[in-house]
């Protein structure tokens, strides 16, 4: 028996690809990012979806929530699956981050630096992944819906398939994208990667 699980990165906000949001308060979609999550909706009402977790940020929450109606399920908030915390450097832009040699460290291995007071991106990987291995205990043969971040994203995948972490960059996670990851006791596939739902 399998488990799927549509991995959903949260839809656009106004910051995406200015700041780093990281875990900071008060981010929350703006009006495409809420008409991609109502399209999010309709691409998912098609799939034997049992359960929607989400990250507990706004911006995910309220990406999931209308998925949730959709699908008439409730939202689950699951702490596993936050944004990786970037300690100091949440809430800075990424011009100013350019100047930050340790930045520069960072997205060159992945594998070992830690953001200053934050956490590695390994430890995402394991959270991520343990909450997902639990999931695919209780839900073979069903479908998940994870609503997440892209590098918690990225963690998992590079983790199922088999890749180094300082392989994020090799791939793409946009924002209201869905991953499609099938899982069972043989090993995992991904079915669809990065599917961007058009709003």
């Amino acid at each position: 028996m399998t488990t799927t699980f549509f991995l959903v990165r949260h839809a656009a906000h106004d910051r995406v690809g200015t700041v780093l949001c990281g875990r900071i308060p008060g981010v929350r979609l703006g009006h495409l990012g809420r008409t991609q999550a109502q399209a999010l909706a309709e691409r998912l009402a098609r799939e034997n979806v049992v359960r929607i977790l989400t990250s507990p940020l706004e911006r995910a929450v309220e990406t999931a929530e209308p998925i949730a109606a959709r699908l008439a399920r409730p939202v689950e908030h699951l702490d596993d699956i936050i944004e990786i915390d970037f300690g100091a450097w949440s809430g800075k832009s990424f011009d100013s981050l350019a100047e930050d040699r340790l930045w520069s460290a960072w997205n060159s291995s992945r594998s070992t630096i830690r953001p200053p007071g934050g956490e590695t991106m390994l430890e995402a990987q394991t959270r991520i992944v343990h909450a997902m291995e639990e999931l695919r205990g209780f839900h073979a043969g069903r479908a998940v819906v994870l609503v997440s971040h892209s590098d918690v994203i990225k963690a998992a995948l590079l983790y199922y398939l088999g890749m180094p972490l300082d392989s994020y960059g090799r791939f793409e996670v946009s924002p209201a994208s869905m991953t499609t990851l099938v899982i069972g006791d043989w090993g995992s596939k991904v079915l669809h990667m990065n599917e961007v739902i058009a709003a």
